[in-house]
């Protein structure tokens, strides 16, 4: 089990401190339990800017980074407590925090009240995620209140804020060389899990069964969840863009289309594999899977720093439109059919997203009016797909298959790098697999 190590932390501390303008600050929370039903909870997952900055994943703790000060970096967690740690585990408690976390100081959240306040006295720009907690929105414009009585007496008040967005999110857009291995290792696992539910999988297998192999050897390798709720869709639900049912047989002739991806140490896969229950694809779903499959190496082939993000959606949506008209399903140019938006009966969707420490993960497609350019470091799905629907102007034998491939890519400084390349994928990769 890959985990990042403990220095990666203070090292993003350094940098982000170089990135902050004078007399700024961040503060950030790690957010709370979520009640499930009656008095049971939700596993607690840290919010990800949080996490981030400090590799501390307890709930109810709050961080401060102060460039500039004696106390740079603070952070307020629970106390140590015997009773509550025998049912519910250990706490770090702020007796401990400086050292485990290589940070300045650290109080007990029961203190962040009265103390806040003072250590925001000075700060020009408070950086925080402005309506992500009503909570902490509250708390600041309180201890702004409490400050601005005191300027005639010296404590002075925040002069700005501004969503942490705008200076955090940039630097988690570029992966360091210690995220990427850390995305391997969790895309390694993933892969594993697909490949698991593809050797399980036969005619009259419910999708739910195979939704268990992919946890189990999520599990059973260390990561802590799946990044996000498993699509496992048999036949015509894979036409259903966020099927999370996956309570359905699965029938001789069907596909199945699975969209999963495990959680470890706060990094997320995301990989989508379709292939045919009972091993064999069809003459029809061959044709619409090549198309998609083409359609998302060209796409991969089209992701390169300097170029506009925009530049892979287009590049597969030229084939997928192209593949559409080839079949009959669509009349007319490939031009006149993407003007007219008419390929959207049967591709809804983009073509990826970014990843990370959230499976959609942080990060701006557009400056202006315009797309942002790849540049090295960054992480994307690439994620083509087509939906057939069962309707009489379509093909019979085409109609109701559903197919999605996806991987997961780095920008490299030569291309890409396929973090996913492991999974099968042709149709011959596939069929060998499952044989």
């Amino acid at each position: 089990m890959k985990m990042l190590d403990a220095s990666e932390y203070p090292k993003r501390r350094e940098e982000l401190t170089k990135r902050l303008g004078e007399n700024s600050a961040i503060l950030l929370a790690s957010g709370s339990e979520k009640t499930r039903n009656a008095d049971t909870h939700f596993r607690f997952r840290v919010d990800s800017d949080f996490y981030y900055l400090t590799g501390f994943a307890e709930p109810e703790a709050v961080f401060l980074l102060r460039p500039g000060h004696d106390e740079p970096s603070v952070l307020f967690c629970q106390d140590r407590d015997p009773l509550m740690e025998q049912w519910e585990g250990k706490r770090l408690g702020p007796e401990r925090a400086p050292e485990a976390l290589k940070i300045a100081k650290a109080y007990s959240i029961k203190e962040l009240h009265e103390k806040l306040p003072a250590l925001l006295s000075g700060v020009e720009t408070l950086h925080f995620p402005i309506g992500r907690y009503e909570w902490l929105d509250q708390a600041v414009g309180k201890w702004q209140r409490e400050l601005k009585a005191k300027e005639r007496r010296g404590p002075r008040a925040p002069l700005n804020w501004s969503d942490v967005d705008r200076v955090l999110h940039s630097m988690r857009q570029i992966k360091s060389k210690a995220e990427i291995e850390q995305m391997q290792a969790v895309a390694d696992i993933s892969v594993a899990a697909h490949k698991a539910a593809m050797s399980l999988s036969r005619p009259g297998i419910w999708e739910y069964e195979l939704e268990a192999a992919i946890m189990h050897k999520f599990m059973m390798h260390g990561c802590q969840a799946a990044a996000y709720p498993s699509i496992v869709a048999g036949g015509e639900n894979a036409n259903i863009l966020h099927y999370i049912s996956n309570n359905q047989v699965i029938k001789d002739g069907d596909l199945v289309l699975i969209d999963a991806g495990g959680e470890l140490d706060a990094y997320a896969a995301d990989i989508t594999r379709t292939f045919p229950v009972n091993g064999q694809f069809t003459s029809a779903q061959k044709d619409i899977y090549n198309i998609v499959l083409q359609a998302q190496l060209k796409a991969i082939e089209a992701i390169k720093p300097g170029v506009p993000y925009k530049s892979y959606h287009q590049a597969a949506l030229n084939v997928l439109v192209d593949g559409l008209i080839s079949l009959g399903m669509l009349k007319g140019s490939v031009e006149e059919n993407i003007k007219s938006e008419a390929y959207k009966r049967f591709y809804m969707h983009g073509t990826g997203h970014y990843l990370g420490m959230d499976v959609h993960d942080v990060g701006s497609y557009v400056c202006g009016k315009e797309s942002i350019e790849m540049q090295v470091g960054m992480a994307v799905t690439v994620e083509p797909g087509l939906y057939i629907p069962n309707d009489d102007d379509i093909p019979e034998a085409y109609r109701g298959i559903g197919i999605r491939i996806e991987d997961d890519i780095i920008v490299t400084e030569n291309g890409t790098h396929n973090l996913t390349v492991a999974a099968p994928k042709t149709v011959e990769e596939i069929e060998s697999w499952m044989a």
